[in-house]
């Protein structure tokens, strides 16, 4: 018969990491993140990091949610976006690892115990540090392997979920389907036509106006050139001498 931590762990749950990504468009990220946060709480997890962008408005959360819940966490995220962009999980079974670590761990503390007997038992003082130096480095792999048994219960207990928040994007405006070329062209000739009579308007108001108003400018100069060539004496600007 099958015996030991592998017998254990083949009638018990296996030891699973669950881990996922997940990208909403949502109307308002702040809203938004809000709620993913009271979500992990009432599943009974919590928020290991948030970070916001800067040029997007987007917001990445880390959630560490209890490995049971893994499921209900995406239905309720389903529920928060208006539409789901990315979706991704992965699960890696660690239970190998997890015995494993056991199994060292329960060699190493058996050579401990191993170890002190001897440091207690040893007279001779090269003897005693001898022992004490190799107990102290099985002490050190002992505290190494148990750090990583517990890192991988613990990420077995709780999954990781990436949530990742963007802004709903806002529609491009459509051009105009209604546009007539027929209609553009006439409208152009239109104005064309009006800006032709506006030069014709200013050119006869000019004809009947300023054609007056030069006759009279040009009388009134000939006469004041008249006026000056009679007041000119007679005989000056030529000389003349008696002899």
């Amino acid at each position: 018969e099958t015996s030991g931590p592998k017998a254990q762990y083949a009638q018990d749950e296996r030891q699973i990491v669950k881990t996922g990504e997940v990208t909403l468009e949502v109307d308002n990220v702040a809203n938004a993140l809000a709620r993913v946060r009271a979500m992990a709480v009432e599943l009974g997890g919590y928020v290991g990091g948030a970070q916001a962008g800067t040029l997007d408005q987007s917001a990445t959360v880390t959630l560490r949610i209890p490995a049971p819940r893994f499921d209900d966490a995406l239905t309720r995220l389903h529920e928060i976006g208006s539409k789901v962009l990315v979706e991704a999980t992965r699960e890696e079974d660690v239970t190998a690892a997890v015995v494993d670590l056991e199994a060292r761990l329960k060699n190493l503390r058996a050579s401990e115990v191993q170890y002190r007997e001897l440091v207690a038992r040893a007279t001779k003082i090269e003897d005693i540090l001898a022992v004490q130096s190799r107990l102290d480095e099985v002490q050190g792999q002992i505290e190494q392997l148990s750090a990583q048994l517990k890192q991988l219960s613990n990420q077995a207990d709780l999954s990781t979920l990436t949530v990742t928040l963007q802004p709903k994007a806002q529609p491009i405006q459509a051009a105009s389907s209604t546009w007539d070329p027929g209609e553009t062209a006439s409208n152009a000739a239109s104005a064309l036509l009006q800006m032709g009579q506006a030069l014709g308007t200013i050119g006869i108001w000019l004809a009947i106006v300023g054609l007056p108003v030069v006759i009279v400018l040009t009388l009134i100069a000939l006469v004041l050139s008249r006026t000056r060539l009679l007041r000119r004496p007679v005989g000056a600007g030529s000389g003349s001498s008696d002899a």
